[in-house]
């Protein structure tokens, strides 16, 4: 059992009135305290694992950041490093270069954000949109239908802590060009998991993610939509429907977007010219 999951005691009771003493598994969720040079930028609730990756797909999604190199050091904090780090392991500071700019005051979050929520804190509509640094407009991706449709299946394969416990999202990033499913991570937040993703494709330098794709256990949000952008991610896909300020977004970044892509079908709402038919994409050897 890791730190992700917790154990409990529950009562099953079925239908014909019988009742099971049981142990059961909990997705762990817990506050994260995220500092920039010592100074709070915000508190998240979230699913212990993969701190350090959240941290950095934050500061990304907050457009703090676009490289990895902006980043001098991320660690824990421990009880000497001041008031509201006394648990070393729920706070985080994440150190930047000499050269990179601080966070401007208007991107400290002022309540806390819950794991349902991405956009807390935000003082005024404005703040919501971040202009990211890399386009996705002539991104040359393209994929069969045969691609998208299994990627939910191959994505909930690799759902780990869900097997345990039925009570997390997850985010999934393949490449494109070899169908490869070359990262995964699970959280209690949609917006953490994707901010996990795409954290550790920022410590690993692979930013812009050019000719990839992100799919996400739950709905397609403007949030989520925008961290995609952000990191240069040209197509996201998810389970569940997107928002209209998301179809917005993602049309005029250029990106490709797909919803509901579950039990045999999709639906595209934007950027339908990077995915082609099976036929065509047999013809032209696409994934």
């Amino acid at each position: 059992m890791t730190r992700s999951e917790k154990r409990t005691r529950v009562i099953r009771v079925t239908d014909d009135g019988t009742r099971d003493a049981r142990a059961d598994m909990l997705a762990t969720e817990e506050p994260l305290e995220i500092r920039v040079n010592g100074r709070r930028l915000a508190v998240t609730m979230r699913t212990p694992s993969e701190d350090f990756s959240l941290a950095a797909g934050f500061l990304l999604s907050e457009g703090v950041v676009t490289d990895g190199e902006q980043i001098s050091s991320i660690r824990y904090c421990r009880k000497d490093f001041g008031p509201g780090a006394e648990d070393g392991d729920n706070t985080i500071d994440v150190v930047l270069q000499p050269w990179v700019l601080p966070p401007l005051p208007f991107q400290e979050r002022n309540v806390m954000m819950s794991s349902a929520c991405g956009m807390c804190g935000r003082t005024s509509i404005d703040q919501v949109h971040q202009k990211s640094q890399f386009s996705t407009s002539e991104d040359p991706l393209r994929l069969s239908e045969e691609f998208v449709l299994r990627m939910p299946q191959v994505l909930r394969d690799r759902q780990k802590v869900f097997d345990h416990t039925g009570g997390l999202h997850a985010a999934g990033l393949f490449d494109g060009r070899t169908g490869e499913l070359v990262a995964v991570r699970e959280d209690v937040g949609r917006h953490n998991a994707v901010d996990k993703v795409l954290g550790w494709a920022l410590l690993e330098g692979k930013l812009p993610l050019r000719q990839h794709v992100l799919m996400v256990s739950g709905r397609a949000s403007f949030e989520l939509t925008q961290k995609c952008a952000m990191a240069g991610v040209p197509m996201l896909a998810s389970v569940s429907a997107p928002s209209s300020l998301a179809v917005e977004l993602a049309k005029d970044a250029g990106m490709t977007l797909a919803g509901f892509v579950r039990d045999h079908r999709f639906v595209i709402y934007s950027g339908d010219e990077r995915i082609v038919s099976d036929v065509d994409a047999t013809e032209a050897n696409f994934a």
